[in-house]
């Protein structure tokens, strides 16, 4: 648990950050899930009414005040829309980091942060058995998607459409790598990240392929842990700091020019919470993620911006698909990256890039809230998938793993034969086609 000199510390900071908020109702407009239940207290300004009183409210009605934070996708649409400048998210999560060190974990949230997620090792066999016995419990559910569904009535899984493990994880493709700079004259440091890894690994091969095409090179150092993102979304800081350290200490092992990601929400999490809300009390850790955080950039981002795309010609009388892109709130919202995307998309010939309505909307996943929310989020995900389908394409490219999982289950379910790919993937055909 965390120390109480913590907590404080963290009260006070929440104190004075409540202070800007003019209670102007400006986030009704965009927070998804207000659009969906019409709810107060599912908005930005309702929660942070109820976080005014918050030190009275943690002694009054804990639990409460827990599901009403809990009530959150952590999207950022409110923060990215706020004309005071309130930091709404790092509020939430400072928030829930307190409402934990007083109440503590549940049973079942300590045994998966702690007892697993806190140990890259454990993580890694038990997605290994995972992947090893899903077929027992699983079946194929949409086959161009690659979903799959419960095969037996499951409270767990529900009547989702998942993408499954994948039968080698990609640390065990490529355990490790260590490459010299190339032509670009440029080294990155690799974090793979756990749904990259464990289940769409032939995109982290696609990212080493256009950095390897690009002569860039490549620091991937084994035993990567997970980015701490599920942990400090349930307010368990010792999780998090725990994770936060460990990746600090492997990537400490060889020097690069930049940290590269191709998920979203991994980029955000590293660039904007580690030094929001790691150990303060440890100058290594402070010093350490003030420097990483500084240097990371999502993979998009950095193949535009520091090495520069190559194009291809379109062949004549070829008939290019049609793809529509999804903005992801992590992406877009919290890191500003979103004509990138789009010029990885464009660089190939082989697509044509139609734009859906409100792409930047959220997907509706949120992490654990569509484990504890499933319908809401099922609800708004919907509304994502309608404007998906209203572009008329048959192909959605998004820049976050965690909302190709989302757009998966709600176009499965739906009967859809729409395919997700993300854009690093549609950059890579190209340049296999050059090579």
């Amino acid at each position: 648990m965390p120390g109480m000199k913590m907590l404080a510390e963290l009260m006070r900071e929440l104190e004075h950050q409540l202070g800007g908020c003019m209670r102007c109702g400006m986030c009704q407009a965009v927070c998804p899930l207000f659009s969906e239940t019409g709810l107060e207290g599912d908005v930005a300004r309702g929660k942070l009414a109820l976080l005014d009183g918050l030190l009275e409210e943690m002694f009054n009605d804990p639990k409460g005040v827990v599901e009403r934070l809990s009530r959150c996708l952590l999207c950022g649409s409110c923060a990215a829309n706020c004309p005071s400048g309130v930091s709404v998210l790092e509020i939430f999560i400072k928030a829930r980091a307190i409402l934990t060190g007083f109440m503590g974990l549940s049973p079942a949230k300590k045994l998966i942060l702690r007892g697993m997620l806190s140990h890259p090792e454990i993580f890694d066999r038990m997605a290994a058995w995972g992947s090893k016995f899903q077929k027992i419990f699983t079946r194929p559910a949409n086959e161009l998607i690659g979903t799959s569904c419960a095969r037996f009535v499951s409270p767990l899984i529900g009547n989702r459409h998942f993408t499954p493990l994948a039968k080698i994880p990609f640390h065990r493709r490529i355990p490790s790598l260590n490459t010299n700079k190339g032509r670009s004259g440029i080294k990155v440091a690799f974090y793979v990240g756990c749904l990259l890894d464990k289940s769409f690994p032939h995109i982290a091969q696609d990212v080493v392929d256009v950095l390897q095409h690009h002569g860039v090179g490549i620091f991937m150092p084994k035993g990567q842990g997970c980015c701490g993102i599920p942990a400090i979304s349930s307010g368990d800081t010792v999780t998090f700091n725990r994770l936060v350290r460990h990746n600090l200490e492997i990537f400490d092992a060889e020097e690069f020019d930049c940290l590269v990601t191709a998920c979203a929400t991994c980029t955000s999490t590293i660039k904007e919470i580690w030094p929001m809300m790691a150990d303060k009390n440890s100058g290594y850790v402070k010093t350490r993620v003030a420097a990483i955080a500084q240097k990371t950039l999502d993979i998009q981002q950095f193949l535009v911006s520091r090495v520069g795309l190559e194009k291809l010609e379109a062949a004549d009388g070829s008939e290019p698909v049609d793809v529509t892109y999804h903005d992801p709130c992590h992406l877009k919202k919290s890191l500003g990256v979103s004509a990138e995307p789009r010029s990885l998309i464009n660089a190939n010939p082989a697509y044509r890039l139609i734009e859906m309505s409100e792409s930047d909307r959220c997907c509706g996943l949120g992490g654990s809230f569509n484990l504890a929310y499933y319908d809401l989020s099922a609800n708004i995900g919907n509304v994502k998938m309608d404007h998906i389908r209203a572009s008329g394409c048959s192909m959605v490219a998004t820049g976050c793993p965690a909302c190709m999982l989302q757009i998966s289950d709600m176009l499965s379910r739906s009967g859809g034969k729409i395919r997700i790919k993300h854009p690093i993937e549609i950059y890579a055909e190209l340049l296999k086609n050059l090579d």
